[in-house]
């Protein structure tokens, strides 16, 4: 299962296709081998040694992706880390991942600068930049590429069981966990998604996300282990993404749900612009059925949908069940089990809400060096995933919120999707999300924040009146419609309600 054989495999086998479009960049297989080994063998001349840690600070590029690879060859562990860390958050990431080497490019200089002297594992020789000009103090990723061979470097015993990469959580729900993943369980990523995705040696998969998301790697794995072309785009843009795929004639994708909305607004989204696609992937969080249903109207057939954990559960709604089950994220892939459960860990009957627990073989060894938050997590060889949901007599899965976002109102549970899934049916909303703030009165009560289509197209007062005739019960009525022009999200994309609900604890506590 040692991942650094597949670019070997495909260069002496499928050397002339195309694996990899970046920009104006296009590297076959055999290119790409080359390349990666250059790194490979520049990373061995370097000293990085089996088992070392390789940080890396990095927007999407070729270079971030050649690392992915390079690492696989030598045994060698990446740590992916965001772009958006800083100061101090960023020397604990590199301190607690034991990096000893990190790269980067010139625009974190200024960031990277101050906190060198916070990690001392990581020696002055190792701080490498992709940038091809020179900047003191960095190495030249380039220049150590160009002195090393293009072979494919000394052979190294790995096992299924060594370490990958380390991703850390978000930290949305506390500090940020850096979470395992080995060889094996990286080529079960590889087989076992582009068997659920119908990816193959001919398809055309593009990623306009960023790759440090651990959701990147559930199409960049498969298209690396059938041989596909990969297209990686810098950042997300509508257009730029719905121009690539009728370009490219691209056949998978996968987007978050800001990034389906911005795809559903866009003015060149058509049938025939999409026409070559074969799977619409939504990932990260739930898509609203409003979104759904729009989707499915204008691009039916296509629509994939996955819930998962980064620790290693994940559920499938195929693109052939939508139709029967629309408002389910699908059922387990095979050779994984689900058990929704209790409080007291006890396994509730079809239909009751209770917390989703799930096993697998991309179930993560653990989080780095956190053997009792592991342990919390994983109970039994369960994971515990923090996130609400039912099945029904079929055996699909419902998710109803995460823990962390329910609302506890008058003492009743309030989940903040049911008011999101009716605030998005008015024609003036683009984008909701719905939390609790502290109230003297109830504990908790919700608010929404809204972006809309366009600007004062309606006013707070006047959405807040629609929304509560239509919400289900008193206890779900809206305590508050707050208009934003954009939400914070985190590198993947996802909406941070944590964020805005930290920074909206002065709205008033008054009944």
């Amino acid at each position: 299962m040692n991942l650094g054989t597949l670019l070997t495999r495909h260069a002496r086998f499928r050397p002339d296709h195309t694996a990899v479009i970046f920009q104006n960049r296009r590297l076959n297989y055999f290119e790409l081998n080359r390349s990666v080994n250059r790194l490979s063998n520049s990373f061995l001349y370097n000293g990085i040694r089996k088992g070392d840690k390789i940080a890396t600070l990095l927007p999407n590029c070729l270079e971030l992706f050649e690392v992915y690879w390079a690492v696989a060859k030598i045994g060698a562990v990446v740590v992916p880390l965001s772009p958006l860390l800083r100061g101090s958050g960023l020397a604990s990431l590199l301190r607690d991942s034991d990096a000893v080497m990190i790269i980067t490019n010139k625009s974190f200089v200024e960031i990277l600068d101050p906190i060198r002297p916070e990690v001392p594992a990581i020696s002055a020789d190792r701080y490498v930049l992709i940038d091809r000009s020179g900047t003191e103090g960095y190495r030249n990723y380039h220049e150590m590429k160009d002195l090393a061979s293009d072979q494919d470097p000394e052979e190294i015993e790995i096992s299924d069981h060594d370490p990958y990469n380390i991703i850390y959580s978000s930290g949305t729900t506390g500090l940020p966990k850096g979470i395992v993943h080995t060889h094996y369980v990286r080529a079960m990523y590889c087989m076992i998604f582009s068997s659920s995705y119908r990816i193959s040696p001919e398809s055309v998969v593009l990623h306009s996300g960023s790759i440090v998301f651990n959701g990147a790697f559930l199409t960049l794995m498969p298209a690396m282990f059938v041989g596909a072309t990969y297209i990686l785009h810098p950042q997300f843009n509508a257009e730029n993404m719905i121009e690539t795929i009728q370009r490219e004639q691209v056949t998978h994708v996968d987007v978050v749900p800001a990034q389906v909305i911005a795809l559903l607004n866009s003015s060149r989204f058509s049938f025939d612009a999409f026409k070559s696609l074969e799977m619409f992937l939504c990932i990260g969080a739930p898509l609203l059925k409003e979104h759904k249903d729009e989707l499915n109207r204008r691009l039916p057939g296509r629509f994939y949908e996955l819930y998962g954990l980064t620790e290693g559960f994940v559920t499938i709604l195929d693109k052939n069940d939508y139709a029967a089950k629309p408002t389910s994220v699908g059922c387990p892939p095979p050779f994984f089990e689900m058990r929704i459960m209790d409080e007291n860990r006890r396994e509730v009957p079809k239909g009751v809400v209770g917390e989703i627990t799930g096993r697998g073989p991309i179930l993560m060894p653990g989080y780095y060096k956190q053997p009792d938050l592991t342990e919390s997590a994983i109970i039994d060889g369960w994971l515990y995933s923090g996130d609400l949901g039912y099945v029904d007599e079929d055996g699909y899965l419902y998710l109803v919120d995460r823990k962390k976002d329910m609302i506890i109102s008058g003492g009743i549970n309030v989940y903040p999707k049911d008011i999101e899934e009716i605030v998005a049916q008015h024609t003036a909303v683009r984008e909701v999300a719905v939390f609790g703030i502290p109230h003297e009165k109830w504990g908790e009560t919700p608010v929404a924040a809204v972006i809309l289509h366009q600007p004062d197209s309606v006013t707070e007062e006047d959405l807040k009146d629609w929304i509560n005739k239509r919400v289900g019960a008193t206890f779900q009525r809206i305590h508050k419609v707050v208009f934003m022009d954009d939400f914070p999200r985190s590198t993947a994309g996802k909406t941070l309600k944590r964020v805005m609900r930290d920074e909206m604890q002065g709205i008033s506590r008054e009944a």
